[in-house]
């Protein structure tokens, strides 16, 4: 039956999808998807280190093995033996994770928000780097906190600066290796004395950890959850070193946090795919991951060392940036009077794209500042959009 004439539907949003905002890199995407653009501008990993091969044998595998337990609703907290493997790699230093204590999650971006969902109240204080996560902001801000931002240099987060501003706070947000969008690197000494200050004050620590297994010598430092299993929360994906297209997280967290979050991930989507779990942990019980990395360091490290050698020859002296020891990102800052949202619209009409720095900052952002990525982009192609840049630049001051 038709409905004659009907009246306009009226939608009324909630005040929370009023706020709603798109992710500015996700819109720059959409631009690069063009051959011809050298994209400095996405946290992509390169396909080049995705194990197509070793997935689909695990596929073949667990589908003629146990097709019928892969193909059915999962438990919420996840594939068991996967869990425990997780529970397994974070234990160190005399410290035991249980697989209890891991919650597997659609992707890293499901952990953070049923952590928003679980321990941010409106208006309450939430603290964060300077610049900080992207995603994390996003996800965040739709239970509408207040943003604290800490105090950051060229060691990272700067621990003595939370006395300041931990008085009522939820929680501190902190990406301690290889940050995105600034790719620093939290000092052994720092890392000391974060989790004790944050033990001290009360203080629920976020450890999000999505780049720590990229080190481009291949010593990661230690973590901060195996120093205070009982106050740092800890994430973790596989998208880095497999694939993102699987959207496998996890989040560990003590007991009486991980049941909350396991009941909130009930209301969004009963649990994460099983048939993704049981595959994943097909392809790295039995040490995939100790020869398949350092294959992922190598060529990341070496696109990095290209990207930071065309810079020194084509960057004007009065710009200057981090030298990443791993990950996957470079950050510039520009001469005051540069305003990176502008230079955008020149090095994309000149076939270059990147991502500016100023959504990644919670408050008072610095226009003058940008994120290079390089890991999916040819050492000819990093030369060739690294002294286009350079030029646009120079031509500002």
């Amino acid at each position: 039956m038709k409905i004659e004439n009907p009246n306009p539907m009226q939608w009324r949003f909630a005040e929370r999808a009023e706020q709603l905002q798109s992710s500015f890199i996700r819109e720059i995407l959409k631009i690069t998807q063009q051959p011809e653009i050298i994209s400095f501008a996405g946290g992509l990993p390169s396909p080049a280190t995705f194990p197509i091969d070793e997935m689909k044998l695990a596929f073949d595998k667990v589908l003629s093995n146990s097709g019928k337990v892969a193909l059915q609703y999962g438990p919420t907290d996840g594939y068991l033996p996967l869990r425990q493997w997780i529970a397994d790699s974070l234990s160190a230093n005399g410290v035991k994770i249980v697989p209890e204590q891991v919650l597997m999650t659609s992707g890293s971006q499901q952990a953070l928000d049923l952590l928003g969902k679980v321990l941010i109240d409106e208006g309450s204080r939430v603290l964060v780097e300077t610049p900080s996560y992207l995603g994390a902001l996003q996800a965040f801000s739709v239970y509408r906190p207040e943003f604290v931002s800490v105090d950051t240099d060229e060691n990272g987060l700067v621990p003595e600066s939370l006395d300041q501003v931990a008085q009522g706070a939820r929680l501190l947000y902190a990406l301690p290796n290889f940050q995105n969008p600034t790719g620093r690197t939290l000092s052994l000494e720092r890392r000391h004395q974060l989790v004790e200050t944050c033990a001290r004050l009360g203080l629920p620590l976020i450890e999000d950890d999505p780049y720590g297994a990229l080190s481009y010598k291949g010593a990661p430092l230690p973590k901060m959850v195996a120093m205070n299993p009982d106050g740092v929360i800890y994430m973790g994906s596989f998208s880095k070193v497999l694939t993102p297209g699987i959207r496998l997280g996890y989040v560990v967290a003590p007991l009486p946090l991980v049941r909350r979050l396991e009941l909130a991930k009930q209301a969004a989507d009963l649990h994460t795919s099983q048939l993704t779990q049981m595959v994943v942990h097909e392809v790295i019980k039995d040490g995939f991951l100790d020869r398949h990395i350092p294959q992922i360091r190598s060529l990341y490290g070496d696109q990095c060392q290209c990207m930071l050698d065309a810079m020194a020859q084509h960057f004007p002296s009065s710009v200057t940036w981090t030298k990443p020891e791993g990950g996957m990102f470079i950050w510039v800052t520009l001469p005051k009077h540069i305003n990176a949202m502008a230079l955008l619209d020149e090095a994309i009409a000149n076939k270059v794209a990147f991502v500016p720095g100023s959504p990644f900052y919670a408050n008072a952002p610095e226009t003058n500042t940008l994120r290079l990525s390089f890991v999916t982009v040819s050492p000819e192609r990093i030369r060739t959009g690294i002294e286009i840049l350079g030029k646009l630049i120079a031509a500002k001051i």
